[in-house]
């Protein structure tokens, strides 16, 4: 039985609305998505929680 992923825009997202970085996080994965243009089960960006924190704090 798979659970559905709990999407939440990413604070590093601008508030001009219409495009932002969704992600959703997992015990082992940060999924990360484009909400413009990814459908509910479309393509996303999966990356380890370290690879995610190291793109975060090289901002």
């Amino acid at each position: 039985m798979s659970t559905a992923l709990k999407w939440f825009k990413s604070s590093y997202s601008g508030s001009e609305g219409g495009q932002c970085v969704e992600v959703a996080l997992t015990s082992r994965t940060i999924h990360i998505r484009d909400s413009k243009s990814t459908p509910v089960d479309g393509p996303t960006l999966q990356v380890t929680p370290s690879a995610w924190a190291a793109f975060t704090a090289a901002r």
